[in-house]
């Protein structure tokens, strides 16, 4: 794991945090960390297969936290989990585009309605929690300017972007509102140890290091040259700790990012060079993604980096390596 600074250490310690989503990918990576720094953590999470909850993302801390099998969707178990917590990282969430696009009405419930049910719980019985919302930077829909900073217009180009930006205009409108302490973070492609790679609905990277790691062919979509950022998963748990400490940041919208961007040809080339296997083929984009593909994309953090000192500090050629060391080590239990 990626040094804490001193100060975040201190803050944390003895702190109760509850984490959304909590035995998920980024969840149960921050847990991780959380524990090391002397929290007292809750992870609630549905553990629904599809939705990339895994008990073996926290089996090296298991004896250390509380779980609590749950559903965001349950606003009654929500009043009750939220009382008492200091910091709460609202990190649950329906991920997959495509699936938001074949079943709707699943992803409102989770991303909007549930997000909803979480600020009103707070209101009413904790307005005092330290709240950070993981939003996405699918919400600005096909870039109209590169790099994309926070004034970029909002225009999802999928049912799964609409029902984000609800989820973190609440947010900002209960801080606005009522005072609630609450931060939303637009998160890029996000990827480690713990990610999802048992196919391809929430991610393609955790798809293509499962193939890498089975000596399978990558297929690029399109001609490859589509830019992506990403984020390292120990960034992400710095950013997501920094929001909730800086009072600062209460009622601020950041985008996370990357100093480079990086195309999916020169992105297959990386993984496979550092794997030493594999290969990639260029092939047609399927119609079900082509539709609500966004194209190019990089994020601007200056924003961050100004108000919190955020910059990512983990390299994609070191990230990669370490992820791939990870799942040579662990795929089986992510199969």
């Amino acid at each position: 794991m990626q040094p804490i600074p001193r100060q975040l250490s201190a803050y944390f310690q003895d702190k109760q945090v509850l984490i959304t989503g909590g035995v998920g990918f980024i969840g149960s990576n921050l847990a991780c960390h959380l524990v090391a720094m002397g929290a007292d953590v809750l992870l609630v999470d549905s553990l629904i297969p599809k939705y990339g909850g895994n008990l073996f993302n926290i089996a090296g801390i298991r004896d250390q936290v509380r779980l609590n099998i749950a559903d965001v969707r349950d606003e009654h178990g929500l009043r009750y989990l939220v009382q008492g917590q200091d910091v709460i990282f609202n990190l649950a969430g329906q991920v997959s585009h495509t699936d938001s696009m074949i079943d709707p009405y699943t992803d409102l419930e989770i991303n909007a309605r549930s997000q909803l049910s979480l600020l009103e719980a707070c209101r009413h019985g904790n307005p005092q929690a330290n709240i950070v919302f993981a939003s996405t930077r699918q919400i600005y829909g096909r870039p109209q300017y590169l790099p994309v900073d926070e004034a970029h217009p909002l225009q999802p180009v999928d049912i799964n972007g609409i029902n984000k930006t609800a989820g973190e205009w609440y947010h900002i409108v209960y801080h606005k509102v009522y005072g609630l302490k609450t931060v939303s973070l637009r998160l890029t492609n996000t990827y480690g140890p713990r990610m999802r790679v048992k196919d391809a609905r929430q991610t393609f990277l955790g798809w293509w290091l499962r193939q890498v790691l089975e000596n399978q062919v990558l297929q690029v979509f399109g001609d490859g040259q589509q830019i992506r950022d990403f984020n390292y998963v120990d960034d992400v748990v710095l950013a997501l700790l920094l929001a909730a400490y800086y009072e600062k940041a209460n009622g601020q919208i950041y985008n996370l990012g990357a100093p480079e961007a990086i195309n999916l040809t020169e992105l297959a080339d990386l993984m496979v060079e550092i794997a030493a296997q594999s290969r990639y083929e260029i092939v047609p984009f399927p119609n079900d993604r082509k539709r609500i593909d966004i194209g190019d994309y990089h994020g601007n953090y200056d924003k961050i980096r100004r108000e919190l000192g955020w910059a990512p500090q983990i390299s994609l050629r070191d990230g990669l390596s370490q992820t791939l060391a990870y799942y040579r080590e662990h795929l089986a239990h992510y199969l």
